[in-house]
């Protein structure tokens, strides 16, 4: 039995006041790396390979810290769709003190221990002494980057997405100009190099903290400000909030020491590797920054519908979102391989480098489609209260199918870094299959609100079949 035909104008209407702030906010911090990685690439490839690596470090921190932004987020939005105001501020206090937790250590670790950082990254005693220098000053910028991530989470769970990009759009502002300034000498500062670039993020990134708060009392918004009441834990909810982030927090941990593996075996590749490796990841960024607009979308669509109890319409919504970001994906990497001689020649790509870059666009082009789709339906699942049929899945093919794989072909046979990086991929065509599986189930919609459970005791999914002559119906 079908309902009534999907309403299509009013679900695209509120993607689109979610998903192109978040995009815009994401791909404005996308273009603030692009015009560091144009800037420093006029200093040389070591320059960029080093500041790519130290990028990775980076990752490497958002991956131990994103697992309790996305459990902040499931009970934010959840708590959103109930009306709960107690709820949403006390997810929010235990998000932000679980987060600030880990930036102050990856802090310590970037600024006291940059040498055992880079030595682990690669093996280059050249790339090694630059990254060095870059990590002491821009190890600084991790709390307030994490900081600012957590207030983002809070607005964006609360569909208050354009503040933080307004925030992203004075910290770019802010870092391309400070990076014209230190790195290169001009208004009278000194020519800082690379260490320039460090100093220019920690400024924006105080810059962007600044901002949202600022623009947040103007709004008088509720909840961001509302400092006594983040803190009034009772145990049901910090015991509820770490078993559903425990999942997640595994996945990203486990993931971020894969992909640190990963990076350690494409860190031992010739130099020209490591600077097309570090290009990139950039451009990859620019793919990620539309994503994640989808990706918010999905995850505060679906989770505020499945707080209010609204069931039918969370599901409904899931698996278009899906389609709909990979659809996106596919558009956005057609482009920038349309675009690809100018945008890495400009990125300082040339030779065997060029070649290598264009090669690893080419490669993402078909996988990003696939992994994106994954990465959405990941999100839709956490949203709706089940974090480990994902986590689990992508722990498990990274360790048993990706990793071995990676470190055969780039330590053991020492293949070529185009051959080495397919592997990269090779576990997300598999999985998109079983995650459609479980999306269609409909079995990872499980509320943490009164609401949600009340309402998720009597249903069950209404699958969309036949699917192509029926798309707009459930």
């Amino acid at each position: 039995m079908y309902q009534e035909a999907f309403d299509w104008k009013s679900f695209l209407r509120k993607v689109a006041v979610i998903a192109i702030p978040v995009a815009l906010q994401n791909l404005l911090t996308t273009t603030g790396s692009m015009v560091d990685t144009m800037m420093i690439a006029s200093l040389g490839q070591t320059e960029v390979g080093a500041v790519g690596l130290c990028a990775q470090f980076s990752s490497l921190m958002f991956s131990c810290y994103w697992g309790f932004v996305g459990g902040g987020m499931l009970f934010m939005s959840q708590f959103w769709g109930a009306g709960d105001d107690d709820g949403i501020n006390r997810s929010y206090g235990l998000t932000a003190c679980c987060i600030m937790a880990v930036g102050i250590l990856f802090c310590i670790l970037a600024t006291v221990f940059p040498e055992t950082v880079m030595r682990l990254y690669t093996d280059k005693t050249a790339i090694q002494e630059v990254g060095v220098s870059y990590l002491r000053i821009a190890g600084f910028a991790y709390p307030p980057m994490v900081f600012s991530m957590a207030m983002a989470a809070l607005l964006r769970s609360t569909e208050k997405v354009r503040i933080p990009l307004y925030g992203s759009i004075v910290s770019v502002s802010v870092n391309i100009f400070l990076n014209w300034v230190f790195i290169f000498g001009h208004l009278g500062a000194p020519a800082m190099g690379v260490r320039g670039a460090a100093l220019a993020t920690v400024c924006a990134q105080v810059f962007n903290i600044i901002t949202i708060i600022v623009l947040a009392r103007i709004q008088k918004y509720p909840y961001l400000l509302a400092f006594r009441e983040h803190f009034r834990f009772d145990f049901s909810l910090v015991k509820s909030f770490f078993v559903k982030s425990f999942p997640i927090l595994m996945n990203e941990v486990l993931i971020g020491a894969g992909n640190m593996t990963i990076n350690i075996v494409l860190g031992r590749q010739p130099e020209e590797a490591i600077a097309a490796i570090a290009v990139f990841r950039t451009l990859e960024g620019i793919v990620i920054a539309f994503f994640a607009g989808f990706s918010n979308a999905a995850s505060i669509l679906v989770g505020k519908e499945v707080g209010a109890g609204n069931i039918d319409k969370a599901y409904a919504r899931a698996w278009r979102l899906v389609y709909l970001c990979q659809l996106t994906t596919l558009g956005i990497v057609v482009l920038l391989i349309a675009l690809h001689t100018p945008i890495l020649t400009v990125m300082g790509m040339h030779g065997e480098s060029f070649r290598i870059a264009f090669g690893m666009l080419c490669i993402y082009a078909v996988a990003a489609f696939i992994r994106m789709g994954n990465w959405a339906q990941n999100d839709t699942f956490r949203a709706a209260g089940d974090p480990a049929y994902g986590t689990i899945l992508e722990i498990v093919f990274m360790w048993a199918l990706v990793i071995p794989c990676v470190w055969t072909m780039g330590m053991v046979r020492h293949l070529p870094a185009l051959t080495v990086f397919i592997f990269c991929y090779i576990d997300e065509p598999i999985r998109y299959v079983l995650m459609q599986v479980h999306l269609f189930r409909g079995k990872w919609i499980k509320p943490v609100t009164p609401e949600g459970i009340e309402a998720r005791a009597d249903w069950t999914p209404r699958k969309p079949k036949p699917y192509l002559r029926k798309i707009g119906r459930i």
